[in-house]
């Protein structure tokens, strides 16, 4: 073996699925008759600046700028809001710090309540919203890539060059192995549905600090050109893998951003073990030629 950097991030059967059919042709914009539902979210049909789906909140009427004559909607709707102890809308506020499940909730909210009013809100359409909801989940931002520009690549290729970067490797791999894995962090994390201990997410942190710091030596290490490639993709695998534990923590205060470095951690790790296997198969490759 040529190092032990999958054992950090061992796999298994998972123990959070999503459950979601999602089918390709889903893909695509989610539409009611010729409009898409990002379109309907969006539309101002008396162009008054409140959104259809919010006059419906407000019980303004989303055609008429002025639902009560010669009061306009927005005058009407900051006195809603004042008369329920709001902030009115022309006072000063604080930007607001939303969370990406703040976000999601708003998105959502407003998705349905577009529906709604537009008689929409049929199951296939329901499974539909399902399926586009599943598809955020599974595709994250991804924070860093390193590029081969950022990798120290030497020209030697000579099968001593490759035997120092080898045993470089491994020496940095060894230096920060941690003695148990992110499956059993996960696995006291969740027994099963009801028992929950979200306190045991903190034991996570020793494997992202060290897995950061290999990450940060394997940048660094002289890197035999023919191995470059190869090379970075280990890095930028190992990278998405401490952004998906990183995450993994926010179980508490962002739900969202939690159940999406799930749905993506399993199959990061298999990438992360691809990405080891064929490294170490073209280091053998050299050295049995």
């Amino acid at each position: 073996m040529l190092f032990l950097v999958v054992l950090f991030f061992i796999k298994k059967a998972p123990i959070f699925k999503n459950t979601t059919t999602y089918q390709k042709e889903n893909t695509s914009k989610l539409a009611y008759g010729d409009a898409t539902i990002e379109d309907l979210v969006s539309k101002d049909g008396d162009g008054d600046g409140i959104l259809d789906w919010e006059e419906g909140l407000w019980g303004t009427d989303p055609k008429n700028r002025e639902t009560n004559p010669g009061t306009p909607d927005s005058v009407t709707i900051a006195g809603i809001k004042a008369e329920q102890k709001t902030i009115e809308d022309n006072s000063y506020q604080e930007p607001e710090k939303l969370t990406e499940t703040d976000k999601f909730s708003r998105e959502f909210f407003a998705t349905i309540a577009t529906l709604n009013q537009n008689g929409a809100m049929d199951q296939e359409t329901v499974e539909a919203l399902s399926a586009s909801l599943a598809e955020k989940l599974q595709n994250s931002e991804i924070k860093k890539v390193y590029l081969i520009s950022e990798i120290k690549v030497i020209s030697n290729d000579s099968l001593e060059a490759i035997l120092s970067y080898k045993n470089t490797l491994n020496g940095i791999v060894d230096k920060y192995k941690v003695n148990y894995t992110v499956l059993d962090v996960l696995q006291k994390f969740s027994k099963d549905e009801d028992n929950i201990d979200a306190s045991v997410l903190s034991q996570l942190t020793p494997i992202i600090e060290n897995t950061d710091k290999m990450i940060g030596e394997m940048v660094k290490m002289a890197v035999p050109k023919s191995l470059s490639v190869l090379h970075l993709n280990v890095v930028n695998s190992l990278q998405r893998l401490v952004e998906n534990l990183k995450d993994i923590q926010l179980y508490d205060a962002d739900a969202i951003v939690f159940y999406s470095a799930v749905s993506q951690y399993f199959p990061n790790a298999n990438t992360l073990d691809t990405s080891v296997g064929a490294l170490e198969k073209t280091i053998n490759q050299k050295f049995s030629n």
